[in-house]
């Protein structure tokens, strides 16, 4: 048996006695802050706090007499070791035989009994599903108190940092004329009050940035859009004096971030209510219906208009992102000559490879922050498409087998994605067949040619083709949207061969940025993931309609060492030895050592 988590016992119990003062008998815990961004501050992590589990997907449910807790398949191990002794019962999703959560409550809870959470962490879709099912047992929701408030005593505060102004010449439009087309926007949709929730978005529209998600230059944030008024609701210590001078002299009104529910309460609606519910947490959501109905007004769920504007980038973004990518590649370049310099002279872990790359992208112009947590795993640790290596847990990189860096930052005028895998020391025949097929599939979609009105579902085929042919597949997608000077993953627009109901179908556009990142992951043996990123490009027009391309924003050579030419037809020879050539005569002029320019020149002579 193993020893008792007296600690985790104690919270529980805490919570309980809670549970019985609020008259809730059932309560959800996931894993989310309250705009579902993708990585939750410390302040959110109410679930690793009452089970001790703290892997980034996970909802823990707490009865008075059972406490359950779901993960997925990536974190079963891992969370069987963290629970030990607490009491909490792991529930495997999509194990034959494990309930869903919904599954669960609806066996388990008692006609009229009461389901509790924190409806500011718990998406609306989730929200409403649980409503409609658990009404067949006359269950009641109250969703309108964090009772961690209470429980959760040295709890870390709310993220608050303070915000800062881009300067239109940056941003290419100013924060009144992305205002105006968004206006127009809601007028198209017989709208007169807009409640924006996605962060990017409003960080997109206002030209403000802020730094309370990690990775993501964003501040918590609501905002109200009326025909005469524009709200935005914030932490009041994040408004320094620049943004409020700023605010004032464009007109934007500021609010205490945590009065949105009170102002939406009070609000007399002046029109049809347009929000997007895939952004819409489950309080927000259900306040706003309740006022609809009081108001007599159509409450409308559209996509939000700012994603489709934010996602086709204007001519100073695109100008500006091109810069910052050759910068960006050039630094990666420097650091793959590095990796090759001084594996197995001295010793390279895969933490210290990626201390050594983000110290390196650091003295960069402009930088502002890293756009994820770089990803370096050597050998069968690549097979993990999202493995981390930390301080305490990483292998050593020999001089054998490949490294596999995927890695980002973000800047003032971009925001990178790359991904190069490389060669470190000897590697087999299988290694150069995969890693040739996985590059073959990155070149042939960035010389994709296609008709306006594709989609990524269309195009995604070029990228998987030559791996399918082999019988292999990789498990994530071909390519995601990057933002400006915003988070790393932006949609709508993707780059997927599968059909998910409910998931966005976007056709691709002059403007938008899209990530091209096919890979071989081989469980125990090794990863490859070859990386770049796209920028969607008018092409000729004619009788058949407005042709596209894309145009490569990412210059960092891909490792000859893993490549053979028995695996490509001449046109891929010649696209590769194309892409080099470009690489060469972009990269070039930024660097400044002799030593790796000569390596340069070699990494990217022709095949």
């Amino acid at each position: 048996m193993p020893a008792e988590n007296t600690v985790i016992k104690d919270r529980l119990l805490r919570l309980r006695n809670k549970m019985k003062e609020e008259g809730i008998d059932y309560y959800m815990m996931p894993t989310s802050d309250f705009h579902n961004s993708e990585y939750s501050a410390d302040f959110f992590k109410v679930r690793e706090y009452f089970c001790g589990f703290d892997g980034s997907n996970g909802t823990l449910v707490v009865s008075q007499d059972e406490a359950g807790m779901w993960t997925d398949g990536r974190y079963f191990i891992q969370a069987e070791n963290q629970m030990k002794g607490t009491g909490v019962v792991l529930f495997k999703m999509l194990e034959p035989g494990v309930p869903t959560i919904t599954e669960y409550l609806m066996e388990n809870m008692k006609e009229g009994q009461v389901l509790g959470f924190d409806g500011r962490v718990v998406s609306t879709s989730i929200g409403e599903s649980l409503e409609k099912k658990l009404s067949e047992k006359n269950v009641t929701l109250k969703f309108d108190k964090d009772l961690a408030e209470y429980v959760w005593v040295e709890r870390p505060a709310l993220p608050c940092h303070d915000m800062y102004v881009l300067p239109d010449d940056l941003c290419g439009m100013s924060f009144k004329e992305k205002l105006s087309v968004v206006r127009e926007k809601m007028a198209e949709k017989g709208c007169k009050f807009y409640l924006l929730s996605k962060l990017d978005d409003i960080m997109w529209l206002t030209n403000l940035r802020g730094n309370d998600v990690e990775c993501n230059p964003v501040a918590l944030s609501y905002a109200i859009i009326t025909e005469n008024e524009f709200t935005l609701f914030v932490q009041e210590k994040e408004i320094t004096d620049g943004v409020k001078a700023y605010c004032d002299k464009e007109g934007i009104i500021l609010k205490d971030y945590h009065s949105l529910i009170d102002e939406v309460d009070k609000t007399s609606m002046p029109g049809n209510v347009l929000f997007d519910k895939r952004n819409t947490n489950f309080l927000t959501y259900k306040t706003l219906v309740k006022k609809a109905e009081e108001a007599k007004v159509v409450l409308k769920n559209e996509k939000d208009p700012t994603e489709l504007l934010k996602a086709c980038k204007n001519d100073t973004e695109i100008k500006n992102i091109r810069e910052v990518y050759v910068r960006d590649s050039a630094k990666l370049t420097e650091f793959i000559y590095w990796v090759k310099a001084n594996v197995g002279k001295t010793e390279i872990t895969e933490y210290s490879a990626a201390m050594k790359l983000d110290s390196m992208r650091a003295e960069l112009p402009g930088f502002i922050e890293l756009s994820f947590p770089t990803i370096s795993a050597y050998n069968a640790n690549a097979a993990m498409a999202h493995y981390e290596a930390t301080e305490d847990n990483y292998a050593v990189v020999n001089p054998e087998g490949m490294l596999l860096v995927d890695s980002g930052g973000t800047y003032m005028g971009g925001t990178t994605d790359v991904t190069r895998t490389i060669v470190v020391g000897e590697i087999s025949d299988e290694i150069k067949r995969t890693y040739t097929a996985t590059v073959v599939g990155m070149l042939r979609l960035a010389n994709a040619n296609f008709l306006e009105g594709c989609s990524g579902k269309n195009v995604d085929i070029l990228a998987r083709q030559c791996l399918w042919d082999m019988g292999i597949d990789y498990k994530h997608g071909t390519g995601h949207g990057i933002g400006y000077i915003l988070n790393v993953h932006e949609g709508p627009q993707n780059i997927r061969w599968r059909f998910t109901p409910g998931q966005n179908e976007a056709p691709l556009l002059p403007g938008m940025i899209v990530s091209d990142e096919p890979g071989v992951y081989i469980e125990g043996k090794y990863g490859i993931r070859i990386e770049n990123i796209l920028e969607v490009v008018k092409g000729d027009a004619n009788e058949y309609g407005q042709f596209l391309h894309f145009a490569h924003l990412t210059y960092v050579p891909i490792d000859r060492e893993a490549i053979d030419k028995k695996y490509m037809e001449p046109r891929d020879i010649k696209a590769f030895n194309d892409y080099h050539a470009e690489v060469y005569k972009r990269v070039s002029p930024l660097i400044k050592d002799p030593k790796i320019l000569n390596w340069l020149r070699e990494a990217t002579r022709e095949i």
